[in-house]
């Protein structure tokens, strides 16, 4: 059975909150990281948080709701635990919080997609989480790396 419009709306809306949050989680690393290459990646990163959440507010719009415009007080809070690490403990540190909030935001995508979801929003939430998946990925190669 599909979803009803209510839950879907406020499935959406979590994703967006949580697109929020990696969007401002992973610009606050690339700007505390020194390795350039790593500061450019995480930049990117964000900007993909950005897309994904301009997707998700245009479906929830398309339903005729309102999206949500702010992320969540763990989001703010994972970044603040973040500041803190890159002053003790530097990329590393950051790389490894960096990794924690992307294994979150998988675990919110893959309880939206165990849902019957219409075929419109099917494909937006595969893709994105398909590319945070690879995000994660990256990181932890990253990480290993470093």
């Amino acid at each position: 059975m599909a979803v009803n419009r209510e839950e879907l709306l406020d499935c959406l809306n979590d994703l967006i909150q949580t697109c929020r949050d990696g969007e401002t989680g992973l610009q606050t690393a690339a700007d505390r990281v020194e390795d350039h290459r790593l500061k450019t990646y995480l930049s990117d990163c964000s900007i993909q948080r950005a897309q994904f959440v301009a997707e998700l507010e245009s479906e929830v719009r398309q339903l005729g709701g309102t999206p949500q415009k702010s992320g969540s007080m763990s989001g703010a809070l994972r970044r603040g635990w973040m500041n803190l690490k890159s002053v003790v403990g530097g990329d590393r540190a950051i790389l490894a919080e960096c990794e924690r909030g992307e294994e979150s935001a998988i675990e919110t995508y893959q309880e939206l997609l165990k849902k019957n979801l219409p075929p419109n929003v099917l494909p937006v939430a595969k893709h994105q989480f398909m590319e945070i998946k690879r995000s994660f990925e990256r990181l932890r190669e990253l990480d290993k790396a470093a």
